[in-house]
């Protein structure tokens, strides 16, 4: 019997959740959590934001934050720069530290996909490599 879109829709979503918790297991600190990773990967790859725009990027308040940010400081991840025009306004950029964890946990990841896409048939590869596609295209939405 064919199932139904929620159903499909269900099953999508619940595959995608386990594969995005077992990832999320991957990291190169595990005493990070993941809000504290999703803010040093919105730095690498989005570059320096005020604290402001940062909470409103990861969707906190700016208080929890400011306190994300402060633990992340005081790990030597990243840096508060005071703007030279206005002193205050500061921005938040990555430390050379946290540049190296971001990317080795992202290596870590997708060395642990890499492996476990070769229990995989060829055929379901591409199948993978389809759906992440119509994925990408979903997410953009």
């Amino acid at each position: 019997m064919p199932r139904t879109i929620a159903e499909q829709s269900s099953d999508l979503r619940m595959g995608t959740f386990r594969l995005a918790r077992r990832l999320r297991a991957e990291k190169a600190d595990d005493d990070l959590s993941d809000g504290q990773f999703s803010v040093l990967a919105a730095l690498f790859t989005h570059g320096p934001h005020t604290l402001s725009s940062l909470a409103e990027r990861e969707r906190v308040s700016a208080p929890s934050m400011n306190r994300t940010v402060g633990c992340l400081e005081d790990l030597g991840y990243l840096t508060r720069v005071p703007d030279a025009d206005d002193k205050r306004r500061v921005s938040i950029t990555l430390a050379p530290s946290g540049t190296d964890i971001v990317k080795a946990t992202v290596k870590k990841r997708d060395a642990w996909l890499t492996h476990a896409l070769k229990a995989v048939t060829p055929e379901e590869r591409a199948t993978l490599a389809d759906a992440a596609a119509i994925m990408q295209r979903l997410a953009g939405r």
